[in-house]
């Protein structure tokens, strides 16, 4: 399968839902975004590392890349490798001087290593076709650029529940202009099950 590079352009944060967080990756040179829920540790770890914060302790995820290069493995790539029940599975591909291996991991701790080591996020083409959302050509970030998004509003499910199909798509038209993505993510889901017909 054709791998598929990703960038980190937005780390989402809702004023109204305390723990509710979301990473958004970009298609590299593309219009698409592919928005997933995390927790809060993780989006301070993805944070921490994208403005080059310098804690004074290490935090986990800079424990982990210490550990690994104090026995010379290197990280390749991170592949957003599978969606199965609105739940993204990952995995680290990394390697020492003797072999190559890949790691199961969590997205969001998938990530937050990324980051820290600067190394590529790929996904497969199903991924970004069940799960991504198209953005308008205005709307697209240059390589590189993030930006913190807060959330307002929030719609219930009942509420999207309760919409047309047509309704819920120039709804997510509407949040993805504002750049709303926890609520785009809802929106999404609840237009994708239509379509599967739950």
């Amino acid at each position: 399968m054709k791998k598929i590079e990703l960038e980190i352009v937005a780390l989402s944060h809702s004023i109204t839902q305390t723990h509710s967080y979301a990473v958004v990756l970009g298609e590299v040179n593309g219009l698409r975004r592919l928005p997933i829920v995390i927790g809060g540790f993780e989006a301070q770890a993805i944070a921490v590392a994208l403005e080059r914060m310098q804690p004074s302790r290490p935090l986990t995820h800079d424990l982990m890349k210490n550990f690994m290069m104090a026995f010379n493995v290197e990280l390749h790539e991170v592949i957003i490798c599978d969606l199965q029940e609105g739940i993204f599975y990952s995995k680290l591909l990394c390697s020492n001087e003797h072999d190559t291996v890949e790691i199961d991991s969590r997205t969001s701790d998938a990530l937050a290593l990324a980051v820290r080591f600067g190394c590529p996020i790929y996904t497969y083409e199903h991924i970004l076709d069940s799960a991504g959302i198209l953005m308008e050509e205005t709307g697209k970030k240059k390589k590189g650029e993030e930006e913190t998004v807060k959330e307002t509003t929030t719609s219930s499910r009942e509420d999207l529940k309760a919409m047309s199909l047509e309704e819920l798509n120039t709804l997510l038209g509407e949040v993805l202009e504002q750049e709303d993505y926890i609520r785009a993510i809802a929106i999404r889901d609840e237009i994708n099950n239509r379509k599967k017909g739950r």
